[in-house]
């Protein structure tokens, strides 16, 4: 039975995409390699059909992995490593205090040493070995209040 020249165009037209996906997967591992077999099961992964399958493969493979560095003892992601480090300070300046100068740098009775980074800076009355508070702020940044100020400055700590 000869095969007609219509049928065999149609025929190549079909099988050509599975040859793309054959290469695809050659190409990056989809999940049934990544996966051990228990794995893919237990997702439910052996369900889908093999177009379905390609489908997810193709939709990860151009979706950014993301990796989470550091996570709590139930495996959920932590946005704050060091939340020991960002508690309230309590403390002293060491010597005098004239006020927010702009880029000064405090000696605290703790040993730690902070400097201002930020331009606008209240008003303050001058002292010797202020009381300080410094405090987390937003983005990992920190406010130093000082006893007889008017509010609060950014800094960061130097050591």
């Amino acid at each position: 039975m000869p095969i007609r020249p219509r049928r065999l165009i149609l025929s190549l037209l079909l099988a050509l995409p599975l040859c793309g996906l054959s290469v695809h997967a050659q190409q990056t591992d989809g999940l049934q390699q990544r996966m051990s077999s228990a794995e893919f099961k237990a997702a439910g992964l052996d369900k889908l059909s093999p177009q379905e399958l390609a489908s997810l493969d193709s939709w990860l493979s151009t979706h950014g992995k993301v990796t989470t560095k550091v996570v709590d003892a139930s495996g959920q992601p932590v946005f704050y490593a060091d939340k020991t480090k960002r508690s309230k300070i309590n403390a002293h300046i060491v010597g005098h205090f004239g006020g927010w100068h702009g880029n000064d740098q405090f000696t605290l009775d703790n040993g730690q040493v902070w400097k201002q980074v930020s331009s606008d800076a209240p008003s303050c009355m001058s002292g010797d070995n202020p009381v300080v508070k410094v405090k987390p702020s937003l983005m990992h940044s920190w406010l130093m209040y000082v006893d007889g100020c008017n509010g609060d400055v950014h800094v960061e700590r130097v050591r």
